[in-house]
């Protein structure tokens, strides 16, 4: 890997990967700052601001913006995330001067005119209906509202009606001042790129970026919890989870290993007893979502409300053994396919750009491919069962949506469910 970073006065930290056999390049400007990020008055307003990045600068329109990188053929597009939010263009090596250029614009010009801002208002509140009738994504909402009662972690990322809707300029360009610091940014770019024009060309674009200091988190307060839902549906989803294992800990990369082995594909304990042999779900799968100072392992399953139940109480089953039983062959495979995902990101210039933002917000530092795959192989059976034990050993959390929810098994049964484990 041709890997090469800087960072510069402002503190701005530039990383790039050169690669002579592709012609598309990815630029991605990474703020470490999210969702989590926010006071209760400002929920939603990190989503609201990256959408408001594109509705014009002073020396584009909304338009223009859009035409300026589809005209040469490429995308550009955005995310919020809990811990951090991403600004990233993918376009021909030659035009990367244009994406940055854009990038820049939108992060240090925007003029988040109060027409604008009202209309986009109305498009979040159109987004936050459309995750509500979307069952097997809000059921995710419920479940991190539980895990986390009254933290910002556990809140939407999306926010409120009522929330998003009182928001003003005045409320966004304070959130801008304080989190959208130099030292809180990454630009990292992959592909038909160079780094020192990558670097000369983020001291001029982002020039404009605030002094801030990177802002700290309030620690994460794991409780578990429950909610239901009751819905005429076709079916009734489910998710069932526990405390997993934040980023830095010793764990993290077995817990990872965990979650794939149990319902991470086809081949998974999960998969296999519960739609394979049973028949009871079309959706099902286990999860392990990683953050600075905590996590949540858990599965979901979306099935028929009859069977609902049954399924929830194979899946413990299925998890109860595998924290005791899972064997060196399922290991193996959960690795190979961790070890794939991380090759398969070397060779997409937008993968690779995001990995690499995200690894320089987390170790301050990019890791070299011998790195990610010796951690992987480093990951014991033992370990594995150890970890993935220890977690259903947590406070539950459940959530379901549907007609069945009455049903299904709440967090003290699953909690006896998982007694012996």
């Amino acid at each position: 890997m041709s890997v090469r970073t800087t960072t510069l006065p402002s503190g701005l930290a530039v990383v790039t990967d050169e690669s002579a056999h592709v012609r598309t390049a990815a630029v991605g400007v990474f703020v470490a700052a999210g969702s989590r990020h926010e006071s209760v008055a400002e929920h939603g307003l990190s989503h609201l601001l990256e959408h408001m990045a594109f509705k014009g600068t002073r020396r584009r329109s909304a338009r223009d913006i859009a035409e300026a990188i589809e005209d040469v053929g490429g995308d550009l597009n955005a995310e919020t995330g809990v811990e951090r939010t991403g600004y990233f263009a993918r376009v021909i090596g030659t035009d990367v001067g244009l994406a940055l250029d854009v990038i820049g614009d939108i992060l240090t010009e925007s003029l988040f005119d109060s027409a604008e801002l009202e209309r986009e208002k109305n498009v979040i509140v159109q987004e936050i209906g459309a995750v509500e009738d979307t069952p097997d994504d809000y059921v995710f909402d419920l479940l991190t509202a539980c895990a986390w009662p009254d933290q910002a972690i556990g809140r939407p990322i999306l926010g409120t009606r009522e929330g998003v809707g009182a928001f003003d300029r005045e409320a966004v360009d304070r959130y801008l001042r304080r989190h959208y610091g130099a030292s809180s940014i990454v630009v990292a770019a992959a592909g038909a790129v160079e780094h020192d024009e990558i670097v000369a060309l983020s001291a001029e674009r982002l020039a404009g970026l605030p002094s801030a200091e990177a802002a700290g988190l309030q620690p994460a307060d794991y409780r578990g919890g429950e909610a239901r839902l009751r819905r005429k549906l076709e079916q009734t989803h489910v998710v069932v989870a526990f405390e997993g294992r934040p980023i830095g800990a010793p764990e993290h990369d077995a817990a990872h290993v965990f979650a794939a082995a149990t319902g991470g594909g086809m081949s998974s304990r999960l998969f296999q007893e519960v739609r394979e042999k049973r028949g009871l779900a079309y959706s099902i799968y286990s999860f392990h979502w990683d953050y600075s100072d905590t996590g949540l392992f858990g599965f979901y399953a979306g099935s028929a409300d009859r069977d609902a139940a049954e399924v929830v109480a194979a899946s413990l089953d299925c998890l109860a053994e595998a924290a005791h039983k899972l064997g060196d062959n399922e290991i193996r495979r959960a690795k190979a396919q961790m070890k794939v995902s991380i090759l398969a990101a070397l060779e997409s210039p937008g993968a690779r750009a995001q990995q690499l933002g995200r690894q320089m917000q987390i170790y301050g530092r990019p890791l070299s491919l011998d790195e990610m795959i010796a951690r992987v192989e480093a990951i014991s059976t033992e370990d594995v069962r150890k970890t993935g034990a220890a977690m259903l050993r947590s406070a539950p959390t459940v959530a379901t949506i549907g007609g069945a929810v009455a049903r299904v098994h709440g967090r003290a049964k699953v909690a006896e469910a998982l007694r012996g484990v």
